[in-house]
């Protein structure tokens, strides 16, 4: 994909330029409320016009004011899943996705309906009415539908901030999955940094109503932030089972985890402040993770200081109240013992 946008659009006490170009086909608009995320959706879309400016995807002039070009919303291929799915509710599950299908402009390659519903595990729903789905599966259903209509790009405005933690983290898999096997650019806005970090692989940060600078996913978002403070999120390995415990390969680490039904290789995700440091190797723990680390960088927060650690290639963080700091000598270069309990990882999907 490649994408130039360089618009303007004004309101009441905010004005709104969006200038940056992406080539990434997996790429997230993260910022506040209110920073213009769903404003430039819709500009992108077709559905509010800049005032002035120009958006080309792909070569094509979907906008541009000096030469008077607007194109209609069915006429770019943009396809949008919304934060609510907007299905259509006198219609069955097969009706709603096969309407994207029969939306697809003449010409155009077809996706395989059959791949699409498998991948998106809608085999046994198809003839359900989805007043009565949940809405984990109402939102691989508008997925499906937007999908099936075969757009060049497809733009997400916050698809998973309607659903609760449980189902959040079962469309992830199918959304990863799906933009994985049909290779169709996306969009991902959010102002959740967790989500991003799952889903994307490059960010443009949003400020009020700009573009403040554009990153790489993975040197931004190597954890979030909760209202228990940061969580690293950790890509671990298949589990070996070990004494009733899973061990799994994080880089060149081995982890040891309370054993559960789920042996793939997954993301799994722990606090910061269940990470406890030692000067040296504790003589005695019930903690199965002892960690040889060597300090980064230290982040002074407002009750709190962010230790960033190093080992075997990846980056851990803990965060200790400031006495704890002085009490270890944590300074940047000095080795450290990371112990973490077994208990203390909580898989995302």
């Amino acid at each position: 994909m490649h994408l130039s946008v360089d618009i303007k659009k004004n309101f009441p006490g905010l004005k709104l330029h969006f200038d940056f170009t992406l080539e990434a086909n997996r790429c997230g608009i993260l910022g506040p409320s209110g920073s213009g995320k769903s404003t430039l959706m819709n500009m992108l879309a077709g559905l509010l016009t800049p005032e002035s400016g120009h958006i080309v995807l792909d070569g094509d002039t979907l906008f541009d004011s000096s030469r008077s070009i607007n194109l209609p919303p069915e006429k770019r291929r943009v396809g949008v899943v919304f934060q609510h799915s907007h299905l259509f509710p006198h219609m069955n599950v097969a009706k709603n996705l096969f309407y994207g299908r029969n939306r697809q402009l003449a010409g155009a390659a077809r996706i395989d309906d059959a791949q699409l519903i498998s991948v998106l595990q809608l085999n046994s729903l198809l003839e359900r009415q989805v007043t009565s789905l949940s809405g984990g599966e109402q939102q691989r259903v508008a997925l499906g539908r937007t999908i099936l209509a075969n757009p060049r790009l497809i733009l997400l405005d916050e698809p998973l901030s309607g659903l609760d933690e449980a189902l959040k983290y079962q469309i992830i898999p199918h959304l990863r999955k799906v933009f994985t096997e049909f290779t169709i650019p996306m969009l991902f806005i959010s102002h959740s940094l967790e989500e991003m970090r799952l889903m994307t692989d490059d960010l443009l940060l949003m400020g009020h109503g700009v573009i403040d600078r554009q990153e790489k996913t993975e040197v931004l978002a190597r954890g979030t932030v909760s209202e228990r403070g940061f969580v690293n999120i950790l890509k671990l390995g298949e589990a070996q089972n070990i004494d009733r415990l899973h061990r799994r390969n994080w880089g060149e680490n081995n982890l040891y985890l309370v054993a559960s039904g789920e042996t793939a290789p997954g993301r799994f995700q722990i606090n910061a402040r269940d990470i406890m440091l030692f000067k040296q190797h504790p003589e005695a723990s019930s903690a199965r993770n002892i960690l040889n680390c060597r300090v980064s960088a230290l982040r002074d927060l407002e009750w709190f200081v962010r230790v960033e650690m190093e080992l075997g290639g990846q980056r851990l963080i803990a965060e200790v109240v400031p006495q704890s700091v002085e009490e270890l000598g944590l300074a940047p270069g000095v080795e450290i013992v990371a112990v973490v309990k077994a208990s203390a990882f909580h898989r995302l999907f």
